[in-house]
């Protein structure tokens, strides 16, 4: 079965800002689910967010944003598009917007929401700046005056990934400052080093390290101790539980020697291990931090500001005020703010920007446009239909965003491991403290074993490996209009071996094009130019297909008069002075057309419907001239997306409702060699069936509408050519374009993003299980091999970036290339299966 599920309740993607450490997320899943209302929470610290899913009836989003607050962390509530939530002054509670009261200048500070998911009437979800809150005690007043709830513990909370990224340096740059000083002045400095000069203002040395190491302490480790606070008090525990512990142990212990009179201190080993924790975090968060550029990318697509038509004067207003209604100005050169529907003007409108498609694609009065793509041309009026949250571009980061933060099957299992290898960390500290005390070793000796058993079994990495390539992969995959809605369709996707694809609209246009011209009498560009004129006045698509085929050859336009169309027949016009009729044989009858005498026409009219086209008859002056054949025409990629992913060794099964001869003609031409026909829509997904029951791994293609069973069915399903209708719910991957090599290109994310997952894995439990007993010294007495907590520092840090580096690498992942030309058809002898399972051999032209 399809793996996209549905849960009751409201999902939001939460901002979340200040999440240091992979582990981190664990304190704000732990606090949430214990809140009124809260289903599911599944936080992302690459991504600095949070999906929540929530009962509307019990709580709310601005709840939600004060209960993450509440643990320490900075949230202005849903995570939309940068244009719909500007920043907000703490000083300005109530603008000059809200006291006119007019609604059309109301802010994310002043919502008016209505019953459905959160939304305010501009149409997106209400930012709770006030940060009020159920139970989160204080006003909104009392929060935004307080610099500390504004900016959470430690300052960090309202930093951007790149703010946190250099107040990491500067806190490393501190670290590493006082613990070069305090190294100098150590036991290690003096006796390793040699170095001799003595404390200054008469000072033991162990007191000026203590002095010295107050900055580091109280400044560049303050992460370490508020992020444990936090941990403990959402009673959860993570990296920054065994990192303060380290720290803080050390330096305890070395304040006690202190204080006792002096003796051998770790001054420098708690600042050079703080040190150097905080380097291989810096490099981790920059490395990391790379991860996100395509949901960034979507985020600053719209534009800041909006040109609005009121009263017949333009006014330019930020694009979040922009309401259902309001009549936009949009200049060539320009972006449109929000999705709408042209009122005046043509122009063509680059989508690129939000469906993928490289061509421009022309709007004329009427027509819907997307908000974020581009103007290229003319000036519209569009008419704002939606707005905000309810915008395509804020749709497709939602998905985006939910795809990122889901866990898989790995990841949830490497949660609970960090989790309580976080718990073995520190009870193996203790354990090793005692076992070398009882093996006869100093309080001291024992105690840097201890501390370096706790820094090297951090699990950041374990927390890192995964979400870091899911990050990645997602992100490659909006770049190509790929969106897969969890990391489960990510990990079946590299399942996969037969791909079933429903043949109209997935590998043809969906639309007829003339594919045979047989004219017998007259020359060919007379006969089309008279038969054009008679089609130009019908509204059949038939007839456009051969309106369309005459203007690309560009034969004279006649004009047709005395026109007459015959329902269910054809249609009969007077065109240069020529009785010209065009339709099925139906019509060449009541003309008195001589259907006898078509001869060598007739014999390839036959061959036509052999072949699955559709024929149609013309007459000029009660002679026949011509048949034309006409057929579902194929996508131009659709062949090399059938060789795409039979190098991936996956199968490919066309399904249609089209009798075997129409089916067998289309996979001839694309090289399918499996083809299910005469199914009727109802059937489709109990044909999928049939392949999963005998153990395939399926992916079902189709338009997500009328295959909608099919695609819950399959094990994947693969919504194609959504382009902005990106809720597709039975679908587990929508591809926004209309472009079947879009398939492999989603099947061959999956597999790299699987192969980045397990490759991380590997790596971080492979490091736990060595560095563990070395840092415990089980090595020591044979081979003298002995990590110091510093050493320790840097392998564990080192061991998160090398993580998401790795991770970064799937970006070179190699991904087919859109087809340029049409791709040339392939004689194959397909095997046709009707609805009763009978094959036949396929007649092939």
């Amino acid at each position: 079965m399809s793996t996209h599920t549905t849960t009751p309740g409201l999902t939001v993607i939460l901002e979340l800002d200040g999440l240091h450490w992979a582990s981190e997320k664990n304190t704000v899943e732990a606090a949430l689910r214990r809140r009124p209302g809260v289903v599911r929470v599944l936080a992302n610290p690459v991504a600095q967010t949070a999906t929540v899913m929530y009962d509307p009836s019990l709580t709310k989003v601005e709840d939600l944003a004060g209960w993450v607050r509440d643990c320490g962390f900075h949230c202005r509530g849903e995570s939309v598009p940068d244009h719909l939530c500007p920043p907000t002054p703490a000083s300005r509670l109530v603008g000059p917007a809200e006291q006119s009261g007019d609604p059309r200048q109301t802010r994310p500070t002043q919502p008016m929401r209505d019953e459905h998911a959160g939304m305010d009437m501009s149409g997106h979800s209400v930012m709770d700046m006030s940060g009020g809150s159920g139970g989160s005690g204080g006003s909104g007043m009392e929060r935004m005056g307080s610099p500390a709830d504004v900016m959470g513990h430690g300052g960090h909370g309202e930093m951007s990934m790149a703010g946190m990224v250099r107040d990491m340096r500067n806190r490393f740059l501190v670290a590493v400052a006082f613990g070069v000083v305090i190294t100098l002045w150590s036991r290690i400095g003096r006796d390793v080093l040699g170095f001799t000069v003595a404390a200054p203002f008469g000072l033991r040395d162990d007191v000026f390290q203590l002095v010295l190491s107050l900055p580091v302490l109280g400044y560049s480790a303050q992460v370490f101790f508020a992020g444990a606070l936090r941990a403990l008090k959402a009673r959860t525990l993570d990296m920054m539980v065994l990192v303060a512990v380290a720290v803080g142990a050390g330096w305890v212990y070395s304040l006690g020697v202190t204080l006792s009179g002096g003796g051998d201190v770790f001054y420098e080993a708690a600042t050079i291990l703080t040190a150097f924790v905080l380097l291989g975090h810096y490099f981790e968060m920059r490395a990391r931090g790379g991860a996100n550029e395509a949901v960034r990318a979507l985020l600053k697509l719209a534009p800041p500001v909006a040109i609005v038509l009121r009263d017949g004067e333009q006014v330019e207003i930020p694009t979040d005020q922009v309401v259902v209604g309001d009549l936009l100005l949009v200049r060539p050169g320009s972006k449109i703010a929000s999705d709408g529907q042209v009122e005046d003007g043509e122009s063509d409108i680059d989508e690129s920007t939000v469906t993928g498609e490289s061509l421009p694609v022309h709007k004329g009065p009427g027509d819907n446009v997307v908000g974020a793509t581009i103007n290229t041309t003319g000036t519209l009026r569009v008419r704002a239909t939606k707005v905000g949250a309810n915008t395509a571009l804020a749709q497709i980061v939602k998905l985006v965003q939910e795809a990122q933060n889901s866990k898989a099957p790995g990841q949830r299992l490497a949660d609970k491991a960090a989790f309580w290898l976080v718990f073995v960390a520190l009870v193996g500290g203790v354990g090793t403290f005692a076992a070398w005390l009882l093996a006869g070793r100093t309080a001291g000796e024992a105690l840097l074993f201890a501390i370096t058993v706790v820094v090297v079994t951090c699990p950041d990495a374990l927390g890192l490996a995964t979400p870091t390539a899911i990050m990645v992969g997602t992100g490659l995959g909006a770049e190509r209009g790929v969106l897969f809605k969890n990391a489960t369709a990510i990990e079946t996707s590299k399942k996969i071996d037969v791909v079933v694809m429903d043949k109209t609209g997935t590998l043809t246009l969906g639309a007829p094009e003339v594919t045979d011209l047989i004219i017998d009498g007259m020359p060919e560009i007379d006969a089309l130019a008279l038969i054009a004129a008679v089609e130009r006045e019908s509204e059949h698509p038939l007839a456009k297909a051969v309106v369309a085929r005459a203007d690309a050859v560009d034969v004279r336009r006649l004009q047709a008069s005395e026109f007459q169309n015959v329902p269910g027949q054809g249609a009969v016009a007077t065109v240069d002075g020529h009785r010209v009729a065009v339709g099925n044989t139906r019509l060449m009858t009541a003309q008195k057309v001589d259907l006898g005498g078509l001869g060598g026409l007739g014999a390839r009219q036959a061959e036509l419907a052999a072949e699955g086209r559709t024929s149609v008859l013309a007459a000029i002056d009660g002679r026949a001239v011509a048949v034309i054949g006409i057929a579902d025409a194929v996508r131009p990629t659709s062949a090399a997306a059938v060789a795409e992913l039979r190098d991936l060794g996956v199968e490919v099964v066309m399904l249609t409702g089209d009798n075997a001869a129409t089916a067998a003609r289309i996979a001839t031409q694309l090289g399918i060699t499996t083809v299910i026909a005469d199914v009727l829509p109802g059937d489709k997904a109990a044909k999928v069936k049939e392949l999963t029951d005998a153990g395939r791994r399926v992916a079902m293609v189709g338009d997500g509408v009328n295959d909608a069973p099919a695609l819950a069915q399959a094990d994947l399903g693969i919504a194609i050519g959504a382009g902005t209708d990106v809720a597709v719910e039975t679908a587990d991957v929508v591809l926004m374009r209309s472009d079947p090599l879009d398939v492999a290109v989603a099947l061959r994310i999956g597999r790299g993003t699987v192969r980045k997952m397990k490759q991380n894995l590997g790596w971080a439990v492979g490091y736990n299980t060595l560095a563990l007993p070395i840092a415990a010294g089980a090595f020591e007495p044979a081979f003298g091999l002995v990590l110091r907590p510093e050493i320790a520092a840097i392998t564990m840090a080192g061991s998160s970036f090398l993580v998401a580096v790795n991770a970064l690498t799937l970006k070179r992942l190699r991904l087919p290339a859109p087809a340029a030309q049409p791709a040339q058809p392939t004689e194959t002898h397909p095997k046709v299966i009707d609805l009763d399972g009978e094959r036949s051999a396929a007649h092939t032209h």
